[in-house]
């Protein structure tokens, strides 16, 4: 643990302005150099808007000012700025996290967007993707948890779905549901690691969905750790 890097997925950028962030990042950066990776989003309307209260503005530039704000903060050392990668779903927020970060950290999509992501950002930028998991040993409690999830990622997502081939996304059939969500063992969910890693990504986290959200899933992140470490 005391080597382990702490990446914030997402740190939503309305929820803290950019001079905050940027102290609580180099203050982080300073007293544990190189273990932390700040990681903003611009999140979604229903939670800026209808949560926070705030007005969801242009998600790329909104983001790239937030990013131009967190640059100009005044703060001491470090000298040179800490990491940082972004979250990003869209093409244009694809190639923003390229120009101004380490690189992208999308959530919650299929392999099928890893590809073109790679391609956007370049050889040398991160691809960091994050994958959602199920495991659960009854095939229909899965099959319940990834449907439920893959519908409340849905909203934000179906633009580019449909332009990744899955012309009717509105349905939520299984075969999108499962491109989501992986679900299975740790062999099933070993086996999407691999393909997004083939993709292109350079790093793959898996978010575990369970039952019982308010619970960490311990054994399942013990059955994955076996099979993947």
């Amino acid at each position: 643990m005391r080597r382990t890097v702490v990446t914030t997925g997402t740190a939503g950028i309305y929820a803290r302005d950019a001079v905050s962030a940027a102290a609580a990042q180099r203050t982080l950066a300073e007293a544990f150099p190189g273990r932390f990776l700040l990681g903003p989003g611009v999140s979604h309307p229903v939670l800026v808007a209808d949560v926070r209260g705030h007005r969801f503005g242009p998600p790329v530039a909104t983001m790239r000012a937030y990013l131009d704000a967190i640059d100009a903060a005044p703060f001491g050392p470090p000298a040179t700025a800490p990491p940082r990668v972004v979250a990003a779903l869209g093409p244009k927020m694809i190639q923003l996290a390229g120009e101004r970060s380490w690189g992208a950290h999308p959530l919650g999509m299929p392999v099928e967007h890893t590809r073109p992501a790679r391609k956007l950002l370049g050889p040398q930028a991160l691809p960091a993707v994050t994958q959602l998991v199920v495991l659960e040993p009854s095939r229909s409690g899965a099959a319940e948890l990834a449907r439920a999830h893959a519908a409340a990622a849905l909203p934000n997502r179906l633009t580019l779905l449909r332009d990744l081939g899955f012309d009717d996304a509105e349905s939520l059939d299984d075969q999108l549901v499962e491109a989501l969500v992986a679900t299975g063992d740790p062999d099933d969910v070993a086996r999407r690691v691999g393909e997004h890693l083939d993709a292109g990504a350079d790093h793959v986290s898996l978010h575990v969905i369970t039952a019982t959200p308010d619970e960490p899933p311990s054994r399942q992140w013990e059955e994955l750790a076996a099979r993947l470490l």
